[in-house]
């Protein structure tokens, strides 16, 4: 009898645990990471291993529990997207130049400017980047240990959430990106796609430093 009153114990606290996540995650206009939520549970409950089942539960359901990148959030079930997708005007369409420097960006990086504009073929503006970063989409994550130490970028959070990809692995694969008309015959031959990297710095890659806000090289001529 001990041990049935036991697990009916071990029950109620993990159904609470349950529904402490279910509320977060409603709640939240933001995906949320473990961190975020370990907080608000009861001593020693396993936060990751709650929102797997949490997931399970609302597999079949008209929204899902998903992970996106280290965090997780609720979305509309991708069958009934369609049903509350809302006409929305959009005052500032990404341009072409965008578009493919946000695939280069996602597909290679850490990717520096030079880089950037080396698979593209032509200079990108500054602005191109900023707006980017603008759109929540692309971050700086430091500087490459070469003359000039230019500003090395990569993909968010909110990249992934926006596209509907768990981690950076689900990139669409080289021939879909040429059938989107991205890249189609600007890749060079040693580029392998995807070859993404969102993770901690690399060894040719220091910290930004305090005072960088814009993303300027050091000097644009050596970066180049």
């Amino acid at each position: 009898m001990a041990l049935a009153d036991e697990y009916g114990e071990f029950q109620e606290v993990k159904e609470r645990n349950l529904r402490i996540l279910e509320a977060l995650l409603f709640a939240s206009a933001e995906p949320l990471s473990v961190a975020q939520m370990t907080g608000f549970l009861g001593e020693g409950a396993d936060a990751a291993a709650l929102l797997t089942e949490l997931a399970e539960r609302y597999a079949s359901r008209g929204v899902n529990l998903v992970s996106r990148g280290d965090k997780w959030a609720f979305r509309t079930a991708e069958d009934l997207g369609f049903l509350l997708r809302r006409e929305e005007e959009d005052n500032r369409p990404l341009s072409r130049a965008a578009l493919e420097t946000l695939a280069i960006i996602a597909y290679h990086q850490p990717a520096t400017r030079a880089e950037i504009e080396e698979v593209r073929g032509v200079a990108t503006g500054k602005g191109t980047i900023d707006l980017l970063m603008e759109a929540g989409w692309v971050r700086m994550r430091g500087r490459r240990r070469t003359p000039g130490r230019p500003v090395t970028y990569g993909t968010t959070d909110a990249f992934l959430d926006h596209f509907g990809l768990e981690a950076l692995s689900d990139l669409p694969g080289l021939e879909e990106l040429k059938g989107a008309g991205l890249l189609s015959s600007r890749l060079p031959s040693s580029m392998q796609i995807p070859l993404p990297l969102d993770g901690p710095l690399r060894e040719d890659e220091d910290p930004l430093d305090p005072d960088d806000t814009d993303g300027s090289d050091i000097d644009d001529d050596e970066a180049r």
